[in-house]
């Protein structure tokens, strides 16, 4: 099945559901994150959504549901570790008041030890990603985790074998806290082996508008659930 048919069987089925959904309810999701959410929104604009997978998944989802006031907030900030959404889901999550928060987080936490040669404490980051997603979902918030995930470019290589420790990490909390997991790790080195990395990512870290494309198109069916 092409990309093309599959996601138009997606929307077929969006559309069936929500024939008997009532009509004109709201609904406001925060996406939370670092550059790979924050992708060049302009942060002076509350509206803009950047150009990555925040904005393609926007462009999706309200054609699905015509009937629905659906609210969508980039609070993505390049350069962030964990515990900066941390430090300020507070004010920038919480305070907004919304029905879901989409959290993708994590990849500089590793990224910043070989890049700047600051030590990663394991110990610290899993305390800070448990306080992050329980501050969300105690403030009775719809809680998606997306995980951050790592392609085979050279020079991210030795990054791996850290890389997977906190992996491990987020996996084990975010299914025992978040409504919603979606794995993206294992799913984009799996498309590595048949396809080359960079159609997804340049560097490892950053997704291209492929790559975008992919996240936003498996992170909608995890949304959908919560939008009946």
């Amino acid at each position: 099945m092409t990309a093309t048919l599959w996601y138009n069987k997606i929307c077929n089925k969006f559309r069936v559901a929500l024939r008997g959904a009532p009509k004109g309810e709201n609904m406001k999701i925060v996406f939370i994150g670092d550059s790979i959410t924050d992708c060049e929104r302009d942060r002076g604009d509350e509206n803009s959504l950047g150009n990555g997978y925040v904005k393609i998944l926007s462009d999706k989802l309200r054609p699905i549901y015509p009937d629905m006031d659906i609210e969508l907030i980039n609070k993505g900030i390049s350069g962030n570790e964990v515990c900066d959404v941390l430090a300020r889901v507070q004010k920038d999550v919480i305070n907004l008041k919304p029905d879901a928060a989409v959290v993708m987080i994590g990849v500089n936490n590793a990224l910043h030890q070989f890049k700047y040669g600051k030590e990663l404490d394991l110990k610290q980051f899993e305390r800070d990603y448990r306080e992050l997603l329980t501050k969300i979902k105690d403030a009775g918030i719809t809680l998606i985790c997306l995980e951050p995930f790592l392609l085979p470019a050279p020079d991210k290589l030795r990054m791996r074998p850290l890389f997977n420790k906190e992996l491990e990490i987020i996996h084990r909390i975010a299914v025992e806290i978040a409504d919603e997991f979606v794995a993206y790790d294992e799913m984009f080195n799996g498309l590595a082996e048949s396809i080359r990395y960079t159609e997804y990512s340049v560097d490892g870290v950053h997704p291209t508008h492929r790559g975008s494309r992919l996240i936003a198109d498996t992170a909608i069916k995890a949304i959908r659930k919560h939008l009946m």
